[in-house]
């Protein structure tokens, strides 16, 4: 995903304060790369890069570090997150389905984001609604017993909801 050229100067200015605040030994590698999501919501290649030019070491181990760690996130998060169970209940009664409906309809992968970043995907372990299963979190809120049919009309509930916000504000 490209970046636009203020978001490349917010990932340099960002990626430089981050280093500066943990410095550049490589035990504080997973701290500062934490925080630097935290900071920016995902790890850019552009920050992963000014780290291993920082730290002086090759840019392959940064990037070998944020993958290995499935909390690290490498694409930005979208406006509305899809968070898709995939704990032994869900995935028993649909949890897989439920993912592969939203893959398609969104024409993304699990961890990515659409390009105009709208929606992430994620795939998570259990969010202890195992009655409900499958079960889909989008932006916090449960949407039980998912189907294909249901990932349409969940992502026609959040289209039209910023239509209807875009008229609200007049846009």
């Amino acid at each position: 995903m490209d970046l636009t050229q203020e978001e490349k100067e917010n990932t340099i200015a960002t990626t430089e304060e981050v280093i500066s605040d943990y410095g550049q030994s490589m035990n504080k590698l997973i701290p500062l790369l934490q925080r630097l999501q935290d900071k920016l919501g995902y790890l850019p290649g552009l920050a992963m890069g000014k780290i291993a030019q920082a730290m002086e070491i090759p840019s392959v181990d940064v990037y070998e570090l944020a993958t290995f760690y499935n909390q690290f996130r490498l694409h930005p998060p979208g406006e509305h997150q899809i968070h898709v169970c995939m704990g032994t209940a869900c995935y028993m009664v649909g949890g897989q389905i439920a993912m592969d409906s939203f893959q398609r309809r969104l024409n993304i992968k699990e961890g990515e984001t659409t390009p105009d970043r709208k929606y992430s995907l994620e795939r998570v372990a259990c969010v202890g609604c195992c009655s409900l299963a499958p079960v889909v979190v989008v932006d916090g809120q449960v949407e039980k017993n998912v189907t294909p049919t249901r990932v349409d009309g969940i992502l026609m509930d959040y289209q039209e909801g910023n239509e209807a916000q875009d008229k609200i504000s007049g846009i």
